[in-house]
């Protein structure tokens, strides 16, 4: 019985560095959605730049494309918004969602910095976010010409990140 005292903190320091070991596998960036394999959720939400027009989850279908979750007050976001206007440029159906923020200062920014959405979902309340999971922004969803969600990424989108993200998009 003393042994097995003796070997209970041995066996969970072991179980404790296995856990410790598995959880610094895990890429932070490739968090699961609940969403993958099904249809955008329904809403009914302005467009950022055209206050009276509402959109609905009806500009998914159609043409495939990306749904960037995006704030003036996220440093992220800003960092990749270059990428993005690449991608517009380079014929991406990009659609954003401006998440969480204020009207004149998105404006603002894609003035400043160059619109490389199609179409802006105006979000302030963060309502269609939460539908999707929203962690936090930047993130970009893939979704299909019949508005279905196929790949969740959370965080900023670069060369490497698009690489990876490109092989999804061109599959659908």
């Amino acid at each position: 019985m003393r042994k097995l005292l003796l070997l209970s903190p041995i066996v969970l320091i072991v179980m404790l560095g296995l856990l410790f070991m598995r959880g610094l596998s895990l890429n932070p960036q490739e968090l699961p959605s609940a969403l993958v394999g099904k249809m955008v959720p329904e809403f009914q939400l302005s467009s950022l730049l055209k206050e009276s027009k509402i959109l609905t989850n009806d500009i998914f279908v159609g043409e495939k494309s990306l749904l960037n979750i995006w704030a003036t007050w996220c440093l992220a976001c800003k960092a990749e918004h270059a990428k993005l206007v690449a991608l517009a440029d380079d014929s991406v159906r990009v659609i954003g969602l401006n998440y969480k923020d204020k009207r004149p200062a998105a404006v603002q920014w894609l003035n400043e910095l160059g619109d490389p959405y199609r179409l802006t979902i105006f979000d302030e309340d963060g309502t269609l976010g939460f539908d999707l999971g929203v962690y936090g922004a930047p993130e970009t969803y893939i979704i299909d010409a019949a508005g279905i969600i196929h790949y969740r990424h959370a965080g900023p989108i670069d060369d490497g990140v698009w690489r990876n993200m490109k092989k999804i998009y061109d599959s659908i």
